[in-house]
């Protein structure tokens, strides 16, 4: 039986930048729920919200108004620090401009998340040696950045947001710098993974191959949710019912 268990939970969520005439409102009113085990596509063209929906999820930025849960966390309640172990220790992201660091190798940049959590050397490393082989660069770990392809590039950067075992991961717009051969397979690989680790994704795209390997599809037009049918929603409690929970 799937578990509609809440992953992740928007509430009323609204985002203002500047104030006064200069107010731009990135996100209005938006709710929504992802219940574990689901991979959703973020859709919405650029402008539309997509990237800082994200980010107040991820806890890398604050909603004006409204409530968001992750993970039975109410994130908008915590201060920077918590935030800061909620990304290391539950929230992964991938970013389209991969961000590693580009002094280290493939296997230095996917331990650093371990590194940084004072893992042992002998769990890291086998850790790493897994997580290289699941995204097909065994060969290729002592590489540096430079020296791989844009699409080994993003894989690696998959390999290093699944090193700390995260509950939820955010890719925003992972496929965004490659060409469409690489993208449909960085695609494929991140729907392979997310199923065979058992996580919940959230994955903003324009890409319609990565959107129908989709469980759910959230819609994003000039930073208000838009309907979109989805046949797998009927099971999920609504954001307000979920929404008050977190408030109490």
């Amino acid at each position: 039986m799937t578990d509609v268990t809440p992953m992740v939970v928007a509430d009323h969520v609204t985002k203002h930048y500047g104030v006064g005439h200069a107010r731009v409102t990135a996100l209005n009113d938006v709710s929504f729920v992802i219940p574990r085990g689901r991979l959703v596509a973020l859709v919405g063209r650029s402008g539309s919200g997509k990237t800082t929906m994200l980010n107040c999820i991820g806890g890398l930025d604050r909603p004006s108004e409204g409530t968001i849960v992750v993970d039975d966390i109410t994130v908008t309640k915590l201060g920077e620090r918590r935030r800061t172990a909620l990304r290391r220790d539950k929230v992964s992201f991938v970013f389209q401009t991969f961000g590693l660091v580009p002094m280290l190798s493939a296997a230095e940049n996917v331990g650093l998340p371990m590194r940084l959590r004072k893992v042992r050397t002998s769990v890291r490393d086998r850790r790493v040696k897994e997580l290289l082989d699941l995204v097909g660069l065994a060969k290729h770990m002592n590489q540096r950045p430079s020296e791989l392809s844009g699409g080994q590039q993003q894989r690696v950067a998959i390999a290093r947001a699944l090193a700390n075992d995260p509950r939820l991961l955010i890719a925003d717009e992972p496929t965004g710098q490659l060409d469409a051969d690489t993208g449909n397979a960085i695609m494929a690989l991140l729907s392979q993974v997310i199923r065979e680790q058992g996580m919940t994704a959230i994955i903003s795209t324009h890409d319609q191959t990565l959107i129908d390997l989709a469980d759910e599809e959230i819609r994003l037009s000039d930073g208000q949710r838009v309907a979109v049918d989805n046949q797998q929603m009927g099971t999920r409690a609504t954001a307000t019912e979920w929404g008050e929970v977190a408030r109490q």
